[in-house]
């Protein structure tokens, strides 16, 4: 998740507590919204477990650019 935040503040130019909490809140967002198997599986690859050697983040950030 560090990745995914680092990130998030490399491109928005938001300090890392700022990213940290946007980060937290679209995947609380997106686990509230998404049918449970979905948001467990988003949980996974956050968390990095099962990530391969590309990590979690690298896999997240062709979703969001």
């Amino acid at each position: 998740m560090d990745e995914l935040i680092n990130m998030v503040a490399q491109k928005t130019g938001l300090g890392p507590d700022k990213a940290r909490t946007a980060v937290d809140t679209v995947l609380g967002f997106l686990k509230n919204r998404l049918p449970g198997p979905i948001a467990s599986q988003l949980d996974s690859a956050v968390s990095g477990a099962g990530a391969g050697s590309g990590g979690a983040g690298k896999g997240l950030g062709g979703m969001f650019g």
